[in-house]
């Protein structure tokens, strides 16, 4: 993936020096039964459905139930790593250039259709630190909270997707795979400023489980629909990809398709608990994005 012509952002916050903030990070795994109460009360006082929050939480777990979820304290006053900013380390760099030219599409595209694009924020952290979500976490894996419009990225994310998911076969061959990762929760945002995150979660909230299941799949197709939206215009401005990025990107939708992520972890699926989509329902949708650029395509909600 060539970085040399993406911007920069200004939008990130660096927590990562903060230690997680007096968070107990816990073994990296599934989720046990406290942290399933703990996202429940959360989303419920704060107004989300709580099974997007589970949701998200379950993209690193597959199901797996080992995670345990420690009493947090509160950070320290004027705690390191909250400033906004470019950080100048090398992952740091190429998530802020990631985010900056999320930027600049999505402000070119909502432009085109007369509305204006306020970018999000994107914290980077270690462990643990706070959202206006609730907590968060690495077990979490990355996630947008639409009620301060952030997107949350522990940075070790990356790693497993390359050593637990083998979605690629070196750092270098990840990049792609990993500017998917983020600009996937930009898609959330996306969604959030048009109003489709919040009525998908009303429509949630009136239906069973097994149901507002099937409404989170459409949303996460959605976002991965709108990741390849932001493939195709970062590639016509600034000839970003290189030979094995398409194929890395897509390896890493597949690999984080719910029907893999429970087969490894229970070696058998269950349609009626999936939250994010099949491997072959998120590579379709990538690519249905990556290919034409159109947020006409990205419609999930009216596809069968």
């Amino acid at each position: 993936m060539r970085l040399d012509e993406l911007p920069s952002s200004e939008n990130v916050e660096d927590r990562r020096g903060d230690g997680g903030a007096g968070f107990g990070t816990g073994a990296r795994g599934g989720l046990g039964i406290g942290t399933i109460v703990v996202l429940g009360l959360i989303g419920w006082a704060l107004g989300i459905d709580p099974r997007l929050l589970i949701g998200g939480a379950e993209i690193l777990s597959g199901g797996d139930r080992s995670y345990e979820q420690r009493s947090p304290s509160s950070p320290p006053s004027g705690a390191p790593g909250t400033e906004k900013g470019t950080p100048s380390d090398p992952m740091g760099r190429f998530v802020s250039l990631v985010l900056g030219s999320t930027e600049v599409q999505w402000k070119e595209l909502f432009a085109q259709s007369g509305k204006t694009y306020e970018p999000p924020r994107l914290v980077m952290f270690s462990g643990a630190t706070r959202s206006a979500c609730g907590f968060a976490q690495s077990a979490m894996g990355p996630f947008y909270c639409p009620n301060d419009r952030k997107v949350y990225l522990d940075t070790a994310f990356f790693e497993d997707l390359e050593r637990r998911f083998r979605a690629c076969d070196s750092s270098k061959a990840c990049q792609f795979s990993e500017a998917y990762v983020i600009a996937h929760e930009v898609g959330h945002h996306v969604q959030n400023l048009l109003g489709i995150l919040p009525k998908a979660q009303q429509v949630q909230h009136e239906l069973d489980k097994t149901e507002a299941n099937r409404v989170q799949v459409r949303v996460e197709l959605q976002a991965d629909c709108l990741a390849g939206v932001w493939a195709f215009h970062a590639e016509e401005k600034w000839r970003l990809l290189e030979p094995g990025d398409v194929e890395s990107a897509l390896q890493t939708a597949s690999a984080i398709g719910d029907d893999r992520l429970q087969r490894q972890a229970t070696g058998h699926v269950v349609p009626d608990a999936f939250t994010h989509g099949s491997s072959a329902q998120r590579t379709r949708w990538f690519t249905a994005g990556l290919r034409s650029g159109s947020l006409a395509n990205c419609d999930t909600f009216s596809a069968p």
